[in-house]
């Protein structure tokens, strides 16, 4: 009988996700912060989504990565709230920067 482990295969989640955080923030952290067209320099450059494992999620820009990220977790965990979810397990799930 094969017993599933529940918690290596949420920590091998847990590790791909932080593995694909640090690739998009090494590729936004080598980024030129001058604007390609006159348009580009309105706005932030950064944006991120959280999300509960129930409820709904929080979506957010930033000028820098860290701070988008920081803002859809606050928001996540705000909306997840008011919307009968699970507060406490708001995750980053996408986060990158426009080109």
């Amino acid at each position: 009988m094969t017993v599933k482990n529940t918690h290596s295969h949420s920590t091998r989640l847990l590790l791909s996700l932080l593995a694909v955080n640090l690739a998009m923030t090494a590729g936004c952290a080598s980024k030129a912060n001058t604007p390609r067209y006159a348009s580009a320099s309105i706005g932030s450059a950064c944006y991120a989504k959280a999300l509960p494992t129930v409820g709904e999620g929080g979506l957010a820009w930033g000028d820098t990565l860290n701070a988008a990220r920081q803002k859809s977790l606050t928001n996540c965990i705000r909306y997840a709230g008011r919307s009968g979810g699970t507060p406490s397990t708001c995750q980053v799930v996408l986060a990158e920067c426009k080109h």
